[in-house]
């Protein structure tokens, strides 16, 4: 009986052992494991936590940008070709490039033997017309002493008529040639003929090219100098047939010029072309710029974005955006101080903003600051593994 019992406390004492066994806890690092299993999320340190910035996608008004190589050009209607208004020899030049000139100014005089024969032939209408019209008052006198018949006297201020037209027409050829009227009373005062024309700038502005040299032969018709008015400017850009569907007059224009320390101008399109350069494939724009400082010259380069006409769409900053391979992605607040990284669909880029397809439902908190330090510790994590100390 006593053998008895002491075998069945053996059998006891086995069968606890057993079960003791079988109640081992799990490690640490597989508890980690089952809690962590999302590769995707991560709850990052409070120091990390601290640097982290939230937000919600905003509404904000963007347009496509076009960016295109520019320049700047003369305001071709704020340009004034200078000729010489007859055949002669260059005798003194007054004016080089770059100088200021008001209009009248004389620019050049030159000696021209086709003036000789325009005062000439001036001097002779104003002795014509002298003699027709003391010839009438002659016919007056006569005609009152019945010598002679009213006939006479018609035919007498006939031909003080056609003498006083041919007068006038020398006078206005003598203006024409570059003579003013002043110079034109004094050859008629004096009767002295001068061979020299003056050449006299038509506008204010600035000399921008001088074509001729002192005792060059020149024709009439052919330019002494070319003046602009660079008050005002051109800037003016060759937009690719790809991008021009689009352009309209009155389309925003922002221009960065790099010789000015990337000076910004701000305007609109003031001529959209109707035909395509076929060989390059471009149409081209321009703007019009103010210039009073004169700070703007012409063969300046710049760049200028051409923007469409805004639309209201939802926008993300770009600092909110991660990429992983080809996909784009953002931080996305499950609970408070847990993110989870989420594939978007994002549209254009403008400025630093991306805009916001789909992905973010409403009210949802995303990571705008600090989303690229969180995704490399969540990147760091899954390299060294759930259970890796800190």
């Amino acid at each position: 009986m006593r053998a008895l019992t002491l075998a069945s406390c053996l059998l006891v004492l086995v069968a606890c052992g057993k079960d003791s066994g079988s109640t081992k806890p799990a490690s640490p690092s597989e508890s980690e494991q089952a809690a962590g299993a999302d590769p995707m999320e991560i709850a990052p340190a409070p120091q990390l936590r601290a640097t982290l910035k939230l937000g919600e996608p905003v509404m904000a008004e963007v347009g496509a940008t076009i960016t295109v190589a520019a320049r700047i050009e003369v305001d071709e209607t704020r340009v004034a070709r200078v000729s010489s208004p007859l055949m002669g020899r260059i005798s003194t030049l007054i004016v080089r490039e770059g100088q200021d000139v008001r209009k009248g100014d004389v620019l050049a005089q030159l000696n021209s033997i086709g003036l000789s024969d325009a005062q000439l032939g001036f001097l002779k209408a104003l002795s014509q017309g002298q003699l027709a019209q003391r010839a009438v008052e002659r016919a007056q006198q006569l005609l009152k002493a019945e010598v002679i018949g009213s006939a006479e006297l018609q035919r007498r201020e006939a031909e003080f008529t056609q003498a006083s037209a041919e007068l006038d027409g020398a006078r206005d050829q003598l203006e024409l040639l570059g003579m003013t009227p002043e110079a034109i009373e004094e050859l008629r005062r004096t009767r002295r003929i001068r061979s020299v024309s003056r050449v006299v700038a038509s506008m204010d502005g600035t000399v921008l090219t001088r074509k001729v040299t002192a005792g060059q032969m020149v024709q009439a018709a052919d330019t002494i100098v070319e003046i602009a008015d660079l008050s005002q400017v051109w800037l003016v850009a060759d937009v690719p047939e790809t991008n021009a569907g689009g352009l309209v007059e009155g389309q925003a224009v922002e221009a960065e010029i790099s010789a000015l320390a990337n000076l910004k101008v701000n305007g609109t399109l003031s001529f959209v072309s109707h035909t395509l350069n076929p060989e390059t494939r471009t149409v081209r724009v321009r703007m019009d710029v103010p210039n009073p400082a004169r700070r703007l010259k012409p063969a300046m380069l710049a760049t200028m974005a051409l923007r469409d006409h805004a639309e209201k769409r939802q926008v993300v900053p770009v600092s909110a955006v991660v990429r992983e391979g080809d996909a784009e992605l953002i931080f996305v607040e499950r609970s408070p101080g847990v993110y989870v990284l989420r594939p978007i669909v994002l549209g254009g880029e403008f400025g630093n903003r991306r805009v916001l397809a789909s992905g973010i439902q409403p009210g949802e908190k995303i990571v705008i600051d600090g989303a690229l330090h969180l995704n490399n510790e969540r990147r760091r994590r899954a390299v060294r593994g759930p259970g890796a100390a800190e």
